[in-house]
């Protein structure tokens, strides 16, 4: 892809996957069309049992799972929809309000400088706004550490769900896209692939309303599972 890519020419959509986001899922939407009314926007409600449903669907395009997928799941079936409809980019978005929509234009101008397939918004490389805790930046830094180790990139923030993709990398996740642990799993996939992946500084938040599921223990349990799993990527794709 060449330096020639026109801004106003892109197909672009915002996909936001939620859980039970239904006290923030409005006023995500309504910052998204303050910033740019033209960008498009799909939320897919993970079966939630709140009023997700209720309040994204009046604001923009919504699909309502029947079961729930977790994450991943709900990732993919936005990543379809974008492959299905032609877009050019998708910019995934958190449902619960870490990921702020002003940050969006640091992605796109990325990609627009140069583009990559995998642009991810990283809050480690300049260490502004919210750093997780410090439990699990450890973890997230180990797992850097394993794909560094075992893809030869480094990625300071695998675990970020706030990328951009462009149809290259939409045309891949379409079909292969990880249920469990989606963020640096799914770099994995593309790296093995031989996509471009870059990060940029973007500044996030603490979530704004719910609790994470990832928590304590589990932090140390999610670190050991995501080493197993690319590794097992790595294994795979070599025997």
């Amino acid at each position: 892809m060449s330096h020639s890519i026109q801004k106003n020419s892109l197909r672009i959509l915002i996909i936001l996957p939620c859980f039970n986001e239904g006290a923030m899922i409005g006023d995500l939407l309504h910052e998204i069309s303050k910033l740019n009314p033209e960008w498009d926007t799909l939320v897919v409600d993970d079966c939630s049992t709140d009023h997700t449903y209720k309040v994204a669907s009046a604001m923009s395009p919504c699909v309502k799972l029947v079961a729930n997928l977790g994450i991943g799941g709900a990732v993919q079936t936005a990543i379809k929809y974008a492959f299905e409809n032609d877009y050019d980019l998708c910019l995934q978005v958190d449902g619960d309000g870490q990921h702020p929509p002003d940050q969006i234009r640091i992605l796109l101008n990325a990609y627009l400088t140069l583009p990559f397939n995998i642009i991810i918004g990283s809050r480690f490389i300049e260490e502004i706004g919210f750093q997780s805790t410090p439990l699990r930046r450890v973890g997230i830094q180990f797992i850097s550490k394993v794909i560094s180790w075992c893809f030869k990139y480094t990625v300071t923030d695998p675990t970020s769900g706030f990328r951009l993709m462009d149809r290259k990398a939409i045309q891949l996740f379409s079909l292969e896209y990880p249920l469990d642990f989606p963020e640096p799993v799914s770099l994995a996939i593309a790296s093995e692939a031989g996509l471009s992946i870059k990060e940029v500084p973007v500044i996030m938040k603490p979530r704004r309303t719910g609790t994470s599921s990832i928590t304590g223990l589990k932090t140390v349990t999610y670190m050991l599972r995501v080493i197993g799993y690319l590794f097992l990527i790595r294994i795979a794709r070599h025997i």
